[in-house]
């Protein structure tokens, strides 16, 4: 059985009653520029990557897209839509797609800019590796006892 797009664990305390999926949606349309687009094409593509995934709302208005953790997030500046992903520096990179927090020892981004393009091939395949080390990492869950 496949996960919802949506959740519910972070919106209900960080925006009242709207899913973590409305509220991207009207971020995307608040932003109403090319930071919007491409929110909204990387979003798809991240979809597309993962069908699986789930959307969240933290830290007061980040969207954040999680499979068994955190994949990546996606931010909007003035100048670049960021995508940090969690475990970046774990992650090959042969498109060489991450121009962004690259000293660090573990987060990794991509910065876009008004006018550039993303390999979409590249970038879906980025977010499979993603999930996949995810997974390789997730905790199992916990047996219950049973008392006699």
């Amino acid at each position: 059985m496949k996960k919802p797009v949506t959740a519910t664990k972070s919106s209900a305390k960080d925006a009242g009653t709207a899913s973590p999926s409305k509220l991207i949606d009207g971020r995307i349309k608040q932003l109403g520029d090319w930071r919007g687009e491409m929110l909204a094409r990387v979003r798809g593509l991240i979809r597309e990557a993962d069908p699986d995934v789930v959307e969240e709302w933290k830290w007061r208005g980040v969207p954040v897209w999680e499979h068994d953790g955190i994949i990546c997030t996606g931010e909007t500046y003035k100048e670049v839509v960021k995508l940090t992903f969690a475990k970046g520096a774990a992650l090959a990179d042969p498109a060489c797609l991450f121009n962004s927090s690259l000293d660090g020892n573990v987060r990794r981004a991509i910065d876009i800019r008004e006018g550039e393009r993303i390999n979409e091939k590249a970038f879906k395949a980025l977010i499979r590796a993603a999930v996949e080390l995810n997974a390789s990492k997730a905790k199992p869950a916990k047996k219950k006892s049973v008392m006699s």
